[in-house]
């Protein structure tokens, strides 16, 4: 990659963040945020509750720390939450320097962590978050205490052909009915006029993303992992084979925890009994973790 990411015009920039922050105050009110120098640009972060352990809190697509508006306040009660701005999409971080590869956006998200001086984190990552906390635990392991997966696409199985299908449509004719269809499609139910939805699609219509492409890491580089894995799947995702992601992960990685929710999708934690389900699988994990000697 020789470009950066960037909004399409100054009228497309008011849009998105007319509806960042419709999103975002669905959110409680952070405790502080940071604009973090990186070598690659400034990552927007947005800290929670006040205590440690940290759990740093990795988006899905486009989805910013929005998306994760509804596990903040349980998470938070315990711990010292970091929510992240992708840093290469929409959203409040601003790259001002080319990704020429995954290690690049790696080093990105380490510089984070070491300007904030966590040394520690308990690492969660949604869908394609969780892509880039397993590239995180591959390239950077350092400050990893342990991995949350939620769902993750493209680590153990590769996006399912509908993705492409229902995506390619609604991208090309940027139809108000086609996103609907591709949106409730993929979360299992009409989500499209949510905040956080709305979000996600006003930063594909509004940022030109300018990042190396989300493929699968090889099978050395997953076996390598050291670091404690949780890897949650939703039973009726439809974007990948969750059973298949599920079964993979766990021949790869034998000590890590693998567990399908046979009621949620791939938005694992859309409905309450999923989301108290999935707070308690995280918290618990957590707590294991930071008990293990490293």
């Amino acid at each position: 990659m020789t470009k950066i990411g960037k909004f399409r015009d100054p009228a497309a920039e008011r849009r998105y963040f007319a509806a960042y922050a419709r999103a975002m105050a669905e959110c409680p009110e952070p405790s502080a945020l940071f604009d973090v120098e990186t070598r690659h640009g400034t990552t927007r972060v947005y800290r929670y509750g006040g205590e440690d352990p940290p759990i740093a809190l990795l988006p899905g697509l486009m989805a910013t720390s929005a998306c994760y508006a509804a596990l903040i306040p349980a998470l938070a009660e315990q711990h010292a939450v970091y929510a992240i701005d992708t840093l290469g999409e929409a959203g409040r971080s601003v790259q001002t320097a080319p990704f020429k590869d995954i290690r690049d956006r790696v080093s990105a998200l380490d510089d984070v962590f070491d300007r904030l001086g966590l040394t520690s984190v308990h690492l969660v990552g949604g869908s394609t978050g969780g892509w880039h906390a397993v590239n995180q635990a591959i390239h950077a392991p350092g400050r990893i205490a342990s991995l949350g997966l939620l769902d993750a696409t493209t680590v153990s199985a590769p996006f399912a052909r509908k993705v492409f299908w229902y995506g390619t449509p609604a991208a090309v004719l940027d139809s108000e009915r086609l996103w609907r269809r591709f949106v409730t499609w993929s979360a299992g139910e009409d989500v499209f006029d949510q905040p956080a939805a709305r979000l996600v699609l006003a930063g594909i219509r509004s940022y030109r993303a300018r990042v190396p492409f989300q493929v699968c890491p090889d099978e050395a580089d997953l076996k390598s992992i050291q670091v404690p894995t949780l890897a949650l799947f939703g039973g009726r995702s439809v974007v990948h084979d969750s059973t298949a992601a599920a079964a993979r992960l766990e021949s790869l990685l034998p000590r890590a925890d693998v567990e399908i929710l046979p009621g949620a999708g791939h938005y694992l934690y859309l409905q309450p009994e999923d989301r108290e389900l999935v707070i308690e699988r995280l918290l618990k994990w957590v707590a294991q973790a930071a008990l293990a000697p490293e």
